[in-house]
C-alpha cells in the first residue's frame, strides 16, 4: 500500500495486489439507496489500483463489488458500487464505472471513458478514449466515436490472446450479419443461428446481445 492509500473496512483483496498512493478501497457506495448495510469490496490476485482510483463497497442490490484477478485500475479511476469487473481487464486513467457496470475478462476501456449506470461491456473488447458507453458492447469488437458504435472486430487484440484465423473469420462473418447485412439485432441473430457452425465464440456472442438489458451499441455510420 502507497502513502496515503487507503483500505477500508469490507475490503478484500488477493495476493499480492498492490494499492497506490492516494486510492481508496472499499469506500462507502455514492447512492442514495444506501442504508448502512454491510457489504463487500472483492479484488483478485495481482490487481493494481494506481494513484487516486477508487473502487466502493456495494449496495444491498449485489452485496459485493468485485474486481477480478491481475487487473489494471489506473490512476484518477473509478470502480462505482456493485460493479463486476472480470479478469486481465485493464482501466484506463480517469475511465469512470457508474453503479452496477460489469465488464467482462480481458477488456480494456481506453483514458477518460465514461459508462452509463447497468452497461456491460463484453470479453476483448476495446473501447476508444473518452468514449461515453450507454448501451452494452458485445464481446471481441472495438467500440469508439461519438456517439460510440461498433468499430470492427478488435483484431489485434485477438491475434495478441492466440485466436486463431479461423476464429476471426467466423467473428467477422458473426458481425456482419449483426452490422452490415441490413438486418435489425433480431434477424441478424436469427441468420447466425441459421449460417455460422456453433462455438464458444459464436455462442458468447449471442448470449450477450439475447441477455443484453439496455441494448447494443450501434453500427458505425459513416455517412
Amino acid at each position: 500500500v502507497g502513502p496515503h492509500g487507503v483500505i477500508l473496512d469490507g475490503a478484500r483483496l488477493g495476493r499480492p495486489c498492490r494499492v497506490h498512493s492516494g486510492a481508496v478501497v472499499a469506500g462507502i457506495p455514492q447512492a442514495l439507496k444506501f442504508r448502512g448495510e454491510y457489504t463487500t469490496v472483492e479484488i483478485g490476485d495481482g490487481t493494481v489500483v494506481r494513484e487516486s482510483a477508487t473502487v466502493n463497497r456495494a449496495t444491498q442490490s449485489r452485496g459485493k463489488t468485485v474486481v477480478g484477478r491481475d487487473c489494471l485500475i489506473m490512476a484518477y479511476s473509478h470502480v462505482a458500487h456493485d460493479c463486476v469487473v472480470g479478469d486481465h481487464v485493464i482501466l484506463g486513467n480517469a475511465t469512470q464505472l457508474a453503479g452496477e457496470v460489469e465488464v467482462d475478462d480481458y477488456a480494456i476501456l481506453s483514458g477518460g471513458c465514461l459508462v452509463h449506470q447497468f452497461s456491460r461491456i463484453g470479453k476483448h473488447v476495446m473501447v476508444q478514449g473518452g468514449s461515453k458507453v450507454t448501451k452494452d458492447v458485445p464481446p471481441y469488437v472495438m467500440a469508439g466515436r461519438e456517439p460510440v458504435a461498433y468499430s470492427g472486430l478488435n483484431r489485434v487484440g485477438l491475434k495478441r490472446r492466440g485466436f486463431s484465423p479461423e476464429v476471426l473469420e467466423m467473428l467477422q462473418n458473426v458481425y456482419y450479419l449483426i452490422y452490415g447485412a441490413g438486418y435489425n439485432v433480431s434477424q441478424g441473430l436469427e441468420q447466425i443461428e441459421k449460417n455460422v457452425k456453433p462455438s464458444e465464440e459464436r455462442d458468447e456472442v449471442l448470449t450477450f446481445i439475447k441477455q443484453s438489458t439496455r441494448g447494443i451499441i450501434r453500427a458505425l455510420n459513416v455517412e
